[in-house]
């Protein structure tokens, strides 16, 4: 190997190291800005609350509120005017049903309403006095009259749903009757009646019970919201404390966007992994909870789900001042976010325009997903649009967090150096800026590189000499360079 060559390998190796260096200057400074995450969050009591304590006890709480699923056995009074054997026969049947429980026969209307007033039944079903006549003439329609407690929708649905059982059984049973006294076959008559027969089947949610619908949502808002409302208290404090986010931790004004946000999201996202799989894998399995996906797909839709919510987050408490503002203006969000998500009401019987705004919630895409993956066994090519959407929101709220970073931190060192100096920045200035601030990063990396050169030369003492003198003049050289 040639001088000229020798030379030309040892610039190319030194230019490889000062690239290295300078990588990992930027993945220590990421990592610093983890760390002082971390240190934020440890020493906050607020945001321990949130992140830890309510991410853990909330989920127990509402499945301990929701451990029976079901409600049954709604009590309820039945005012009988007629008396007769069709309306003590339509009362045990109404009784037999699991949604209801017949538990007082009152003499009037005044004496059931006391009792709905005073919360001791939830609904009352009046059968007037000309019930069986209309059911034996055929010629006028038999009604039934029912009140419930409004108080809760449950208690309405269970009063009629149990009505609705016993009339659609007793309308089918008339029927028969009339086609048998006409000497007609009893099957034939069935067939009549019931042309196309059926049977239910509950696809996903086999107990049909609120609670296993209502819950799974709920699990997937309590990472959203407590993730939000934690990321926004910090935020809030360190504007109260004057304390710039944007300020690389150790370093005399430095800042880098890029740094910042992907190690402040490291250290919420490395948090909330693990809550996550706590909140939305082991909670159902405790309370036994529908889980037919597959764990690992799980996980996958965890990734970009947490990773839109935090800089959702940290986009949106970038315009807080005060420690209290996030959980006073955000806090009201929780309901909104769920209705505009399409859990409780179809998202096609919305406006547009709200249609529009649920888009751009992290958690309205991140609940359908989880749905389609945990309680429907689908996989995640299944549900891919909103895998996908998911990504979207991630690449699109950390941009835009980098925008409203890099604007705050110019403003900043324009307002810094107007405070030092008393007078605007100009343009010119502007640029003398950005090569200091260029300069401070090459000074770091020379002084890597000073320190390695160091190390260099003191391991060069203890190198013994080569056999002739073109080997040593190489070893001198790499040393040198």
């Amino acid at each position: 190997m040639t001088r000229d060559e020798l030379k030309q390998k040892v610039k190319h190796e030194s230019s490889m190291r000062r690239v290295e260096s300078n990588i990992i200057l930027k993945i220590h400074d990421t990592w610093n800005v983890c760390c002082e995450e971390f240190r934020r969050i440890f020493h906050d009591p607020g945001v321990i609350v949130l992140f830890f304590v309510a991410v853990i006890a909330y989920p127990l709480l509402y499945n301990v509120l929701y451990y029976k699923n079901a409600l049954t056995e709604v009590p309820v009074a039945v005012v009988d005017m007629d008396h007769s054997t069709e309306s003590r026969k339509f009362i045990h049947d109404y009784h037999a049903t699991s949604e209801v429980e017949v538990t007082h026969m009152c003499m009037s209307m005044a004496e059931a309403e006391d009792l709905l007033k005073h919360g001791v039944v939830r609904g009352i079903l009046y059968i007037p006095s000309d019930f069986n006549n209309n059911l034996a003439s055929g010629l006028k329609t038999a009604t039934l009259s029912l009140f419930c407690d409004m108080s809760s929708f449950l208690y309405m649905k269970n009063v009629y749903l149990g009505a609705n059982k016993v009339m659609l059984q007793d309308m089918y049973d008339i029927q028969i009757q009339r086609y048998e006294a006409m000497n007609m076959d009893k099957e034939l008559s069935w067939a009549i009646v019931q042309a196309s027969p059926y049977e239910e089947n509950v696809m996903f949610v086999e107990s049909g019970g609120y609670g296993h619908f209502l819950i799974p949502c709920v699990l997937v808002l309590i990472l959203h919201q407590t993730l939000i409302f934690g990321i926004s208290m910090l935020t809030g404090t360190a504007a109260q404390e004057n304390r710039e986010v944007f300020i690389l931790p150790g370093r005399r004004r430095r800042y880098s966007t890029f740094r910042i946000l992907i190690g402040r999201g490291l250290a919420y996202f490395i948090i909330y992994m693990a809550m996550a799989s706590y909140t939305v894998i082991l909670v159902p399995r405790l309370f036994g909870l529908p889980q037919v996906g597959q764990v690992g797909d799980i996980l996958k839709w965890m990734v970009p789900f947490l990773i839109s919510t935090i800089y959702f987050g940290i986009l949106l408490s970038s315009f807080m001042k005060e420690r209290e503002t996030g959980m006073v203006m955000l806090m009201p969000s929780s309901l909104i976010f769920l209705f505009m998500s399409g859990v409780s009401w179809p998202v096609l019987s919305m406006p547009e325009a709200w249609q529009w705004v649920g888009s751009f919630v992290p958690y309205t895409w991140g609940v359908h997903s989880f749905l389609h993956l945990n309680s429907m066994g689908a996989t995640l090519d299944t549900t891919s649009y909103e895998y996908i959407m998911m990504w979207v929101l991630s690449i699109a709220y950390f941009t835009a967090s980098c925008i409203v970073y890099l604007l705050r931190a110019r403003r900043y060192e324009k307002r810094r150096l107007h405070e030092q100096y008393g007078e605007d920045l100009t343009t010119m200035e502007r640029r003398e800026l950005d090569e200091l601030i260029h300069s401070q990063e090459e000074a770091e990396i020379r002084e890597m590189e000073a320190s390695l050169l160091q190390a260099f030369q003191s391991a060069k003492k203890h190198i013994t000499r080569a056999p002739d003198d073109d080997a040593q003049e190489d070893i001198d050289t790499r040393f040198d360079d």
